[in-house]
């Protein structure tokens, strides 16, 4: 039994009932391309080789391989990247098929691995992973709601979203101090890009929640003026956290940007 290590977050799951729920929801198939991110000790892997027969699985911590390695060898072929999830470039794993992600993700680096594989997008037909249910929560507010923020609104653009189960502190070991969900995220058919440039709507929505108490006039000051707020059917004295994620895409329809590169360094638009 691996000794769970801080520096890496780890948590590892062991309730049998959540193990099983979440492969049922996954309800993986034999052919089925899974990726699963931080494997740990093997709980969902396991039976996840069981029903699907080929499985990869991308793990940073080097003393859980070998372990790894010799509980699958009687369930099935499972493929181990040792690397960083975020170092690993999912478009190229695919090979030309759909990947389905799963996993039980860092809470400390929760969100960069979603974004992460929202670059990826395309190539993802589904994911499934464990989150503190704190960013579950703000993955799936609504418009007007208290935790709707700039995650809202990016994986919303990029994903149908559907939180599925919570779970307690009690299912892993050690305890986390935080609930956990399991969340689904399904690709939109048709990516953001298709309709608008990525970057364009990432540096509106960025400014926008940067100063989410001001009006947007304010908070967009330097990239839209009222008048180009106006003419993407927004009132200028709406603040961030009243808009609809297509409102959104509206605005950077409108916005004559610089390049990312500019908006990126300029640190009153982070």
């Amino acid at each position: 039994m691996a000794r769970p290590k801080k520096h890496y977050g780890q948590h590892f799951l062991h309730e049998r009932g959540i193990i099983e729920r979440i492969i049922a929801a996954l309800a993986p198939r034999e052919g089925d391309r899974i990726v699963e991110i931080g494997p740990g000790e093997g709980a969902l892997t396991l039976p996840l080789l069981d029903a699907a027969h080929t499985l990869t699985a991308i793990e940073l911590d080097a003393e859980l391989l070998a372990p790894l390695r010799a509980a699958a060898q009687a369930r099935g072929e499972l493929t181990i990247i040792h690397a960083d999830v975020l170092q690993v470039d999912l478009t190229a794993l695919a090979g030309g098929g759909k990947l389905r992600l799963v996993g039980n993700l860092p809470y400390y680096v929760s969100s960069p691995i979603l974004f992460h594989c929202l670059q990826h997008a395309r190539v993802i037909g589904d994911m499934l992973f464990m989150l503190q249910k704190e960013v579950v929560d703000r993955m799936a507010a609504p418009p007007g709601s208290k935790t709707y923020g700039r995650l809202s609104v990016m994986l919303q653009l990029a994903c149908k979203i559907e939180p599925l189960l919570r779970v307690p502190p009690g299912a892993f070991r050690p305890p986390p101090q935080v609930d956990s969900a399991v969340v689904r995220l399904i690709p939109h058919g048709s990516p953001l890009d298709a309709q608008v440039e990525h970057a364009r709507v990432e540096a509106i929505v960025r400014a926008a929640f940067g100063k989410r108490r001001k009006t947007l006039a304010n908070a967009l000051s330097g990239l839209l003026d009222a008048e180009a707020i106006r003419a993407a059917g927004i009132d200028p004295r709406a603040r961030a956290e009243t808009l609809s994620p297509q409102d959104y895409v509206n605005l950077a329809r409108s916005a004559d940007l610089p390049s990312p590169a500019v908006i990126a360094d300029n640190p009153e638009h982070g």
